[in-house]
């Protein structure tokens, strides 16, 4: 492992450019003089040991062969590899089978971290993991962390006082990445030992390369499948949770989540090892908020990683670090309204409108930047869920934005459409959608929606679902539906393109139903067997279990049947020239698909029976609930 690499140090120009030391050596520049002093002396060993200079190589070699001493021997045996093993710089072949010692780079590291730290002892420790091995990696750290912040105190301008104590902590800070093997032996005896503070203590060290360490064992320390390798197989899994469990709260208790966001300010991404650095810690905050995700809450109101993230997205150049800073974004306001709110105080929405209007005339350039754009679309998908969120979308310009990126038909074009079905949603969406249709959306939605026709192949296959445009496509015609108001010149503009080219719309709307009932024949199949096969073993079948079904049905068929029989009622109410010919193609199909409005009906009573009580409620503006809404198309069909 390169010295210099780990410090960052750069290597200095030889001959007569060499730099000068400087009045006031930096702790980097010592450390690099005192390790070219040590590469000095091995240099000198090994030419005093040939007996002369590199002139007479050959001459050398041959005298190295035959009159080398016996202590001379041992000497390059202890320095040719870790415990003497000729074969251990070995590596695999072609086909991947392993040579020699048969370790990977990473392993052979690891090794050489613990010979530095205590030769074949510290080795052992790596090999048998124990009780006795875990106290005696944690005492060397604290031993080491203690001399470091002691040696600091005590001569703060002299770094050449504390130098060597900062390599032995870099080194026993290393040490204890194998702790992460052994969750459940060792985790309990990090808490008890105080090796936690320790750790989160030196989140605060003077020199980044000591907090980059850390935030590399904290991040192997949360991961999910710690363990998994090495723990024994009859070991219980709730064992090892519950160990992870108490180490992220003693984590949490001793303030980590303000530390790490404050470290993310000081790292320069020019640097590799920096970037690894806020790599690591967004992994732990993923690692933290999948094992809690209620700490995500806590996490944006007590620092400032919100406005941290969405600062790391705006930039212009995509890398690593900004698609997981956008995936950290979407995991945060998850269902979570006070940090959507407060993406929403930061103008988080005129933030992400400005990144994803870069994609409106040019496509991703790898599959990285793919993810991160529709990362990016569902930040602002999960926003939208809150009414004050809707607002800020419509006052950024953020409907026509969508309208534009659906006609120029980029990659970016699938995901609007999805943007303007939550924008559009519930009575909060009632300004979006007149927007949408001043902003001439209605052309470009139904174009879309009657590009892909289902072919007969695909009809007769019962697996086939309607693509998510066409589902979101459906929901936003039930959206306007809902919230256009009567005879409005808007609602006027959407019916008449119901009536034109011969009722061309219903028919494709009744084709997504034939095809979405289909599918839902063959889920309903599914869960009348598993209900006999409970029934049949004396299991009980509660409401939980019900609601289960329930999703699934809704995931295999029914919510797009529901959607569109609720578009189908509406248009039958509010045209009856379409009723008709609808009630003509549902009784004369071919069975088993020959309908009538009575299974409309049914449709949309289960559709009734099932809507969230936040939705059954009437509004506070005096329009309609859902509920309301549905009840209304449902006695007016019965009269039909």
């Amino acid at each position: 492992m390169d010295i210099d690499k780990l410090f960052k140090v750069p290597k200095l120009p030889a001959g007569s450019n060499k730099r000068r030391l400087p009045d006031n050596p930096t702790p980097e520049m010592l450390k690099r003089m005192r390790m070219d002093a040590e590469s000095s002396e091995t240099t000198t060993n090994v030419i005093d040991l040939n007996g002369s200079g590199s002139r007479d190589k050959g001459k050398s070699r041959a005298v190295t062969v035959e009159d080398e001493d016996e202590d001379g021997q041992q000497s390059m045996e202890a320095d040719f590899a870790p415990g003497g093993d000729a074969d251990y710089f070995a590596e695999e072949d072609d086909e991947g089978r392993f040579f020699g010692g048969g370790l990977t780079r990473e392993q052979k590291d690891i090794l050489n971290i613990f010979d530095q730290a205590g030769g074949e002892e510290a080795r052992e420790d790596l090999e048998e993991m124990n009780a006795v091995t875990v106290r005696r990696l944690l005492t060397r750290f604290e031993r080491a962390a203690n001399k470091n912040q002691d040696q600091r105190s005590k001569y703060p301008d002299d770094p050449t006082k504390f130098i060597d104590s900062e390599a032995d902590l870099d080194i026993a800070i290393k040490a204890l990445l194998p702790l992460a093997q052994s969750p459940v032996l060792a985790y309990p005896e990090i808490i008890r030992s105080g090796a936690v503070e320790k750790l989160i203590g030196l989140l605060s060290h003077e020199n980044v390369d000591i907090v980059i360490d850390v935030v590399e064992v904290i991040h192997e320390f949360t991961d999910e499948d710690v363990g998994n390798e090495v723990e024994d197989e009859d070991e219980e899994e709730g064992s090892r949770e519950e160990a992870l469990k108490e180490l992220v709260q003693s984590f949490i208790d001793n303030a980590i989540l303000e530390l790490l966001v404050d470290n993310l300010s000081r790292f320069n991404e020019e640097e590799e090892s920096d970037r690894q650095g806020v790599f690591h810690v967004l992994g732990i905050f993923e690692n933290i908020l999948g094992f809690n995700a209620e700490l995500s809450t806590q996490l944006v109101s007590k620092t400032k990683i919100l406005s941290w993230l969405l600062k790391r997205i705006e930039s212009n150049k995509h890398d690593e670090n900004r698609g997981y800073a956008a995936e950290i974004l979407s995991i945060l306001l998850q269902n979570n309204r006070p940090n959507r709110l407060e993406l929403g105080k930061q103008d988080g929405v005129e933030t992400i409108l400005k990144i994803l209007a870069r994609y409106r005339k040019r496509d991703p350039v790898d599959a990285d930047e793919t993810e991160f754009m529709e990362n990016v679309f569902d930040v602002l998908c999960s926003a939208l869920g809150e009414p004050e969120i809707k607002q800020q979308f419509l006052d950024s310009e953020g409907v026509d934005l969508m309208v534009l990126m659906m006609k120029d038909k980029m990659q970016a074009r699938s995901r609007a459409i999805k943007v303007l079905d939550y924008a559009m949603s519930g009575p909060a969406g009632t300004a979006a959608c007149e927007t949408f249709v001043e902003a001439l959306g209605l052309k470009t939605l139904f174009s879309s929606f009657m590009g892909g026709k289902v072919g007969k192949k695909q009809k007769a296959t019962v697996g086939h679902a309607a693509s998510e445009d066409t589902a979101h496509t459906l929901g936003i015609v039930a959206s306007l539906l809902s919230n256009l108001a009567s005879d409005s010149p808007a609602r006027i503009r959407l019916l008449a393109k119901f009536v034109e080219n011969n009722y061309e719309k219903p028919e494709k709307l009744l084709e997504i139903r034939d095809a979405a009932q289909a599918r839902l024949r063959v889920t309903n199949k599914e869960i009348e067997d598993e209900q006999k096969r409970m029934e049949a073993e004396g299991e009980e079948i509660g409401p939980e279990m019900e609601d289960l079904w329930y999703l699934r049905r809704l995931d295999g068929g029914l919510f797009t049947l529901q959607t569109v029989d609720y578009i189908l009622a509406w248009i039958v109410m509010e045209d009856d020239g379409v009723c008709i010919p609808l009630h003509v193609v549902l009784t004369h199909a071919h069975p088993p698909c020959s309908q009538s409005f009575k299974d409309v009906i049914k449709t949309l009573q289960v559709f009734h029976d099932n809507v969230d009580e936040d939705t059954a409620d009437p509004n506070p503006d005096g329009a309609p609930s859902q509920r309301e809404i549905l009840r209304n198309l449902i006695a007016f069909l019965e009269a039909c």
